[in-house]
């Protein structure tokens, strides 16, 4: 019997998780891997805050394990809506954000509001690999803007007015940035926010990472520098409190009239409703979060920064490296230089078959990402000494038997 395949689907990728495979057969066969691809602090030496875990097992003891609302528990939209007025200066109304499975349904619920087939959509590049995807499978295209390496991966603003088309539907805004650590400056996002403005073209503003910044960066969320141009701002408990595997994030759209607002809330509540709703017990977990102490992100992003300069330091170390030293997150994003080793994919590989060292080939992140490779800073100092180690000795290897 022929069963028909959907083809496009070939050209859907996610370059963080294509080895693993491969990387989970060598340790079947022994060989013990360092895992610097996936940016989960809780893989390492991280632990989600006690209260955060207590608040879930409460809810799960007083039996709130039923289904919740499609759009979310209305304690937590409030929260949330004071939460983004106090970091943001949005004013938002409850019923207009959605809780979703993560930033990642956020992404998908957006674009398939948006994006019809043939239509475009602007990303940065380098770019989260979701973002080159997720339009493939809508029979959309994202359209890559450059993001200048030279100047500490700013977004290049002539770059995307040349890209906009009469088929771009969105920009796309990833700030703080994954895979390269930059902060878009608030010259650059209002910049960006005008040239919407100037072409009718909402923004997407990915802002999973707006709690891990290193020391006092100059940063903005587009929807705090517009009035007039809609912004869709998504973000999530994941990172900052330590929930990868929790699952909640939440979108909202800031900055259009009441009626807009209204259209796009029923469209975001269909698509949420299709898929019931988000884990109860995670979201009263998601509640104490923020309403629970902060004290863990000044301790987390200590420990992010000190184990960033390390691998930094190490990198430049080695000498067939070059890299901008990152603002925010956790990954450093540099350039190999010896062009012997400049195919990122194959370099990839062989770290990881040779030297049982994972990270990203930087070309999973697009067109601006090749000859990178994206490295997780994340690990305890042995572990990133220990990865360091395997890298100059394989690539010192490398080099004296070329």
């Amino acid at each position: 019997m022929k069963i028909n395949l959907v083809e496009d689907l070939e050209y859907v990728k996610y370059a963080i998780r294509d080895l693993v495979p491969i990387a989970e057969d060598l340790e079947r066969r022994g060989m013990r891997i360092i895992y610097l691809n996936i940016g989960d602090p809780l893989k390492y030496d991280f632990q989600t805050p006690k209260h955060i875990i207590e608040a879930a097992y409460k809810a799960m003891l007083e039996n709130k394990n039923y289904y919740g609302p499609s759009h979310g528990l209305r304690e937590l939209r409030e929260a949330i809506a004071r939460h983004e007025k106090s970091m943001n200066n949005v004013d938002l109304d409850p019923d207009d954000i959605i809780i979703t499975l993560g930033v990642s349904e956020a992404i998908s619920f957006v674009t398939r509001i948006l994006l019809k087939p043939g239509d475009e959509i602007l990303i940065p590049s380098p770019a989260y690999p979701l973002y080159l995807s997720i339009p493939i499978i809508y029979n959309g295209r994202a359209v890559e803007y450059r993001m200048i390496e030279e100047e500490g991966w700013r977004p290049d603003i002539d770059d995307i007015r040349r890209k906009i088309s009469d088929r771009t539907r969105y920009i796309v805004v990833i700030n703080p940035n994954n895979p390269t650590g930059a902060v878009y400056s608030s010259n650059d996002v209002k910049e960006i926010v005008d040239l919407a403005g100037e072409y009718n073209i909402p923004i997407v503003s990915d802002e999973i990472y707006n709690k891990i910044i290193f020391d006092d960066v100059d940063y903005s969320s587009p929807a705090s520098l517009s009035n007039d141009v809609p912004v869709f701002v998504m973000n999530g408990f994941s990172k900052a409190y330590l929930m990868t595997g929790w699952r909640v994030g939440y979108v909202y759209l800031a900055n259009v009239e009441e009626d807009v607002r209204e259209r796009v809330r029923e469209y975001l509540l269909k698509l949420a409703r299709l898929r019931l709703c988000i884990n109860t017990p995670a979201q009263y977990a998601a509640l104490a979060a923020l309403e629970g102490p902060q004290d863990h992100i000044i301790e987390m992003n200590n420990k992010f920064r000190s184990r960033m300069e390390l691998i930094y330091k190490r990198l430049m170390d080695i000498g067939v490296f070059e890299s901008t030293k990152p603002k925010a997150a956790f990954y450093i994003f540099p350039r190999i230089t010896d062009e012997k080793l400049s195919d990122d994919k194959d370099f990839a590989y062989k770290l990881l078959t040779e030297a049982g060292v994972f990270l990203v080939h930087g070309s999973g992140f697009g067109v601006y990402g090749r000859s990178h490779v994206r490295i997780v800073t994340l690990p305890p100092e042995h572990m990133i000494n220990e990865a360091m180690d395997r890298i100059e000795e394989y690539i010192s290897r490398l080099i004296a038997g070329s």
